[in-house]
């Protein structure tokens, strides 16, 4: 019988990767990818909206509910990131100590297998609200106990995939977050000329 349990692609030089388990096998190091792929995209997205004093905050150990703290202004947002490959998750854990925040939130990011992301769900409120209440479905360790049953996680919460709701777009998700954001521009980069003039730069389009 055909293993169907990985799933083999063509990969770079001509080499067989293995994606399926690679995601299993690896899932702590495409978490930490794809944080900081996602604050980097995020940075750069506000960077074009003029945006420059946003504070980026990342949590030591996962104790406390969240992955990443975001702040702009009076808005500070703690966010939990979840990742996966499936258009939609049935389920999500959520810490539940992530309600006890002034304005947690949930953002669950779909990768292909290249770790690209594609497409986002939020589950959150609006800016300065707290997250809503969770439920009392506990969450599962993914291991057995030597009973061979898996224990409850008594500080995490299971939630419906149904009520994330889709955001197509990195600037649409950073609206959910932080509300209405300017629509400015980057800085200008300029640089002094012979006479003690500042000129503005040229700017290089890619590929001309």
């Amino acid at each position: 019988m055909r293993d169907t349990s990985l799933t083999r692609q063509s990969g770079y030089a001509g080499e067989e990767r293995h994606t399926d388990a690679a995601h299993h096998l690896y899932s702590s190091l495409r978490e930490k990818i794809i944080e900081h792929v996602f604050v980097g995209e995020a940075l750069r997205a506000l960077w074009r909206r003029g945006v420059f004093d946003v504070e980026v905050l990342r949590s030591e150990f996962d104790a406390h509910g969240y992955d990443l703290v975001m702040v702009w202004g009076k808005v500070v947002r703690h966010i939990q990131l979840k990742t996966g490959v499936s258009n939609k998750p049935e389920r999500v854990s959520v810490a539940s100590a992530l309600t006890e925040k002034p304005s947690g939130c949930v953002i669950w990011i779909q990768i292909d297998d290249d770790l690209n992301m594609k497409r986002f769900l939020w589950f959150g409120a609006g800016p300065g609200e707290p997250l809503t209440a969770l439920g009392d479905r506990l969450a599962k360790r993914i291991a057995r106990n030597k009973e061979g049953v898996r224990p409850s996680r008594e500080r995490h919460r299971i939630v419906r995939g149904s009520l994330f709701n889709p955001v197509d777009t990195l600037d649409e998700l950073l609206e959910k977050l932080f509300g209405n954001l300017p629509a400015g521009t980057p800085p200008i980069l300029t640089e002094e000329d012979e006479g003690g003039k500042f000129v503005r730069l040229p700017c290089i389009v890619s590929g001309q």
